[in-house]
């Protein structure tokens, strides 16, 4: 893994790695917590036939869906009743895409350098042990509704590793995609004016460009003042979730069952 890709091989994840691959010839990429045994849980919207919470991420959905199916592994797609949180095995993950390490604790210099978001993040992740607990403990419990901006597939795996959260649930969530996304008409919009101060359109692109990774950085995780360190078992009452599912305390032997192969 370089300093320009994230690109890791099979035999160098090991189990609570955050990785993730690109998806429709990266326009976007699909994020979880590799668990061992050649399993990975992660996040995608609900599909639940008689609900219409999660109907603004369709397209995504039929993207990141996993198959109906799986010849290698028969628990490959396990998921509670109504949740979003799904069981995979690492080849239906990834779909025949490459496999990307997400990196934790990187220097700000680093981060800003990032021109892309939803690839690294300053905050420090927790130990694998952790992680990990807390994947298998959501992959029972759920993670709320799926939201393409402020709950998506990125920021559960985020939540996994380093268990904070965002207090102010109005604004962008954890996901350096979505600050991608929404940073760079921002920055955009803000530089129109310079245009009027700045001749060369090279000095304008560099200002923009200043501005998208600025906006990128101040609303990563590791910087953000509004975050707090949440237990994956109080998840639910910090965030109001009223949801159909029950909380079933983690049992260690059967979690231990499901990804060990």
């Amino acid at each position: 893994m370089g300093f320009l890709s994230h690109r890791v091989e099979r035999s160098e994840i090991k189990p609570g790695d955050h990785i993730y691959t690109y998806r429709a010839v990266f326009t976007y990429s699909h994020h979880g917590i590799f668990v061992g045994g050649s399993k990975v849980v992660h996040f995608t919207p609900r599909q639940n036939a008689n609900s219409s919470s999660d109907t603004s991420s369709d397209f995504y959905d039929s993207m990141s869906s996993i198959p109906s199916s799986c010849e290698t592994f028969p628990d490959c797609g396990f998921r509670q009743p109504d949740s979003g949180v799904v069981l995979s095995c690492l080849d239906c993950f990834l779909k025949k895409g490459s496999i990307y390490s997400f990196e934790y604790g990187v220097p700000p210099t680093v981060f800003i350098a990032k021109v892309r978001g939803g690839t690294c993040t300053t905050a420090a992740s927790d130990p694998s042990e952790t992680v990990i607990h807390r994947a298998m403990y959501l992959l029972q419990n759920g993670f709320g509704n799926y939201d393409i901006f402020q709950n998506n597939c990125e920021d559960f795996a985020m939540y996994c590793k380093t268990g904070l959260l965002i207090m102010d649930r109005l604004g962008v969530g954890r996901s350096g995609q979505a600050s991608s996304v929404i940073g760079a008409p921002l920055a955009a919009i803000l530089s129109t004016p310079l245009k009027l101060l700045m001749p060369s359109p090279v000095g304008v692109a560099t200002v923009t460009a200043g501005m998208y990774c600025m906006s990128r950085y101040a609303t990563d995780i590791g910087v953000r003042s509004d975050v707090i360190k949440v237990a994956v078992e109080d998840l639910a009452t910090n965030l109001g979730w009223a949801g159909p599912l029950e909380e079933i305390p983690e049992d260690n032997e059967s979690s231990g069952a499901l990804i060990a192969r």
